[in-house]
């Protein structure tokens, strides 16, 4: 077999081992999000522990570990390739929405179109956040 086919293999099985385990749905309870009324008054570290609740909570790490690589890149790995910007938050939030290739490889991140914009956005605060930058 030749070694494009090999290659070509290779990406498909990595692709539908991805969209297999990443696009897994887990029960969401209410108790996982907190209080809107108290989200409202967050504090910005507050927010950040909203996004760890909210990326623990999710199908994230099938395919993403904080610090070691699985299928997709290392979430420590995103926060030092970021800066800590409103521009990187809203980047990354669209990314988790909406999936991408490219960035980091070949294989895709499999969207998630039922994360809220606003709980996205918290997810990515968290991330940038682990290489202990602040925001700015």
């Amino acid at each position: 077999m030749s070694m494009k086919k090999i290659m070509f293999f290779a990406s498909l099985s990595a692709i539908l081992v991805s969209a297999t385990f990443c696009s897994t749905k887990k029960e969401v309870k209410s108790e996982d999000y907190g209080d809107p009324k108290e989200e409202a008054t967050a504090q910005p570290g507050d927010v950040v522990a909203i996004g760890e609740s909210l990326v623990k909570s999710s199908d994230c790490n099938t395919c993403h570990h904080k610090i070691n690589k699985i299928i997709g890149p290392p979430h420590l790995d995103v926060a030092k390739k970021y800066e800590f910007t409103v521009a990187n938050v809203n980047y990354l939030a669209e990314k988790i929405a909406k999936g991408g290739s490219g960035v980091w490889g070949q294989i895709s991140m499999t969207p998630h179109p039922d994360i809220a914009k606003p709980d996205a956005e918290k997810m990515a605060r968290y991330i940038l956040s682990l290489d202990g930058e602040k925001e700015h």
